[in-house]
């Protein structure tokens, strides 16, 4: 009976502790989501409804989670989000103190953030995980961060806890894998 209230009290205060780090996701204003997105593993160029993608068909390699000043393949940055990544892109003409806002809110989850430019993009920066997007016109736009909170290691995807910060492609080895793909 002790062991029971025991563990009772612990899985409550865990659970309480995590509401409050994580706001819910349905809450954050603008935030839209897809559903019925494939997971297949392909080789190859790949084109998705929608930009940047959140899920859908990609490469058998996932991207390694970081700050990059270029873009990367679709492909494989799908891959990470399936694992639980969030995908912050902005605009390649966003000022440098934009883009160091950005860099800052890798700090919230480093195993689970991937930060770069997309040229085309819709609005000057989003964030992505794997069935939701969130497009903000400015990088100190509050919910980036929540979106960051929400999603990042998150199962949403399906494959939560494959760290992408430890293992995973460079943008150089995913563009060579494309490239042998055809």
């Amino acid at each position: 009976m002790r062991r029971a209230l025991a563990v009772g009290l612990l899985l409550a205060v865990a659970l309480a502790g995590c509401s409050k780090s994580n706001p819910a996701p349905s809450r954050l204003s603008g935030v839209k989501s897809f559903s019925n997105l494939s997971k297949g593993h392909k080789r190859g160029h790949l084109t998705y409804p929608q930009t940047p993608p959140v899920g859908g068909n990609h490469s058998p390699a996932w991207l390694k989670c970081a700050v990059y000043t270029e873009a990367v393949p679709n492909e494989n940055a799908v891959h990470s989000l399936e694992h639980g990544a969030v995908w912050l892109t902005y605009t390649p003409d966003l000022t440098a103190a934009d883009v160091a806002r950005l860099v800052a809110l890798d700090s919230i989850n480093p195993d689970y953030i991937l930060i770069s430019p997309y040229p085309g993009q819709p609005s000057p920066v989003m964030a992505t995980a794997w069935g939701y997007q969130l497009a903000v016109t400015s990088a100190d736009d509050a919910r980036l961060a929540d979106f960051v909170k929400a999603y990042a290691g998150g199962g949403q995807g399906g494959e939560a806890g494959a760290d992408c910060a430890r293992q995973g492609l460079s943008p150089a080895q995913a563009r060579q894998l494309l490239e042998q793909a055809g």
